[in-house]
């Protein structure tokens, strides 16, 4: 059991080499200019905030959802958003995902999906379900904080072998002198660390981060510049104990345990079917860390999109999922009306079976207003850095209302696109005639194919004379 926790807490400190100086890359995606539910304190959805405009209810439902999660009220429920396509389902899911913050693990997945990996359908959602589950781990380590006073390298007179050194460090209260071996030499060079420094030391890694400057060097030349952090010595002892808290979910300790590679395995992607016994046995590590106050389950969600697609072995198994103890909160989206549930003869609302359809809350969504439609357009014309003339806005919103929201978003960057050929300064109205005429909406694209069904192959028309009989 001892190896099993030393193999645990390696999942939450795993020690890869620090990259620097990364170049940021930005995708503008289709619901990029979302950034929560748009609640205020009291649990009320203003009309437009967070990127969402409208759908009020909605966002109120899942606001109150999201305070119970927080309060750890809820766990193993199950929740569903239905309404019709291009009501805003996913945008209001991925809210509630901002508004519960990158403490609550939180795992998106196409229901489709489940049918494409190299897996079965039981293991590919268990695997799901364990990734939304959260695993507070805490430790205590030792830390060594204070200002450096001087740093002393002694280097073999031959020019090569092992270096050491001596450190000394202060406190306001004390002062103490350490010997330096070649592995913490080159991490103080690493961070590039002088006298004047104020360092922590984790003493249990080696690893040094540097917190600043000491505020007494703050007139020395070499240290001007506008980087610079300046703080005080620390006061107290040099030598401090601190509880250090590392978060992985229980799929990342799954799969840590269950393959020879250890936690490099999560990075090869091909994580394969992991054995019960080896959860089971996580399980009871976990449960036995609770007990001892050294771990915290923090319940996630798992969302669901295209519920509908799932059959009737899936839903049957997240039924009795949604039953154990460590259970996630799982939220679901469908745009069915009453279907046939997959791999069956029947029939129920939303495509989803009546025994599991009875447990969930359900949540609706509804169709968006003329105005609701032209703020989430322009919403959408800031997020890609668009500026639209009012005349062009308006008839992109009439083409919305029209066709349908999602192709008025889309003809956006395209009617940008038109602008910048033509080196106008805004979208003008010729610009968004020309994209739409450029790319036909579902509406004419059902006109054209019923104009010339004739000229099209495999036809189901029983209407439509065969070409071969002309």
């Amino acid at each position: 059991s001892q190896a099993t926790t030393q193999i645990i807490i390696m999942a939450a400190t795993p020690k890869i080499a620090e990259v620097k100086d990364i170049t940021k890359i930005e995708r503008i995606g289709s619901h990029s200019h979302v950034r929560g539910l748009g609640l205020d304190s009291s649990l009320q959805a203003r009309e437009s905030s967070d990127g969402l405009v409208g759908q009020q209810a909605t966002r109120r439902a899942l606001g109150v959802v999201a305070k119970m999660i927080r309060d750890g009220k809820i766990a193993g429920r199950a929740v569903l958003l239905a309404g019709q396509p291009g009501t805003g389902k996913t945008a209001v899911a991925l809210g509630l995902s901002h508004a519960l913050g990158e403490s609550v693990p939180f795992t998106m997945l196409a229901a489709s999906e489940i049918f494409s990996l190299e897996m079965s359908k039981v293991e590919a959602l268990t695997q799901a379900l364990r990734r939304s589950i959260g695993v507070k781990i805490k430790e205590e380590t030792e830390l060594i904080s204070g200002e450096i006073v001087d740093i002393q390298i002694d280097r073999p007179a031959t020019g090569s072998g092992q270096k050491q050194g001596r450190l000394t460090m202060k406190t306001t209260v004390m002062e103490t002198v350490y010997d330096l071996g070649q592995k913490m030499i080159d991490a103080l060079a690493k961070e590039k660390v002088t006298s004047g420094d104020i360092i922590t030391i984790d003493k249990a890694t080696g690893r040094v981060t540097k917190l600043g400057r000491s505020v007494s060097r703050a007139h020395d030349h070499h240290v001007s510049g506008g980087k610079v952090k300046f703080i005080k010595c620390p006061e107290g002892e040099l030598q401090t104990r601190e509880e250090v808290v590392h978060t992985v979910s229980l799929h990342e300790i799954d799969v840590i345990n269950s393959r020879a590679q250890g936690f490099l395995a999560l990075f090869a992607g091909d994580t394969g079917e992991i054995k019960p016994e080896v959860r089971e046995q996580i399980d009871a590590k976990v449960a036995e860390w609770r007990e001892e106050g050294k771990a915290e389950v923090i319940p996630g969600v798992l969302f669901i999109d295209e519920v509908h697609m799932l059959d009737i072995e899936c839903f049957s198994f997240l039924n009795r999922a949604l039953e154990t103890d460590l259970s996630p909160i799982l939220v679901m989206a469908s745009n069915r009306g009453i279907t046939r549930i997959r791999g069956t003869s029947y029939t129920s609302p939303h495509g989803i079976p009546m025994d599991l359809l009875d447990r969930m809350l359900i949540v609706s969504t509804a169709p968006y207003s003329p105005q609701e439609v032209d703020k989430i357009l322009s919403i959408r014309c800031d997020e890609e850095d668009v500026k639209m003339s009012p005349d062009a806005m308006t008839l992109l919103s009439q083409i919305a209302i029209d066709t349908s929201l999602r192709y008025a978003m889309q003809i956006i960057a395209a009617a940008d696109l038109v602008r910048m050929k033509r080196k106008g300064a805004d979208v003008a109205v010729e610009d968004v005639r020309r994209v739409y005429h450029l790319f036909i909406d579902v509406k004419r694209s059902v006109e054209f194919l019923r104009e010339y069904e004739q000229q099209f192959m495999f036809s189901e028309n029983l209407d439509v004379v065969p070409m071969a009989a002309e």
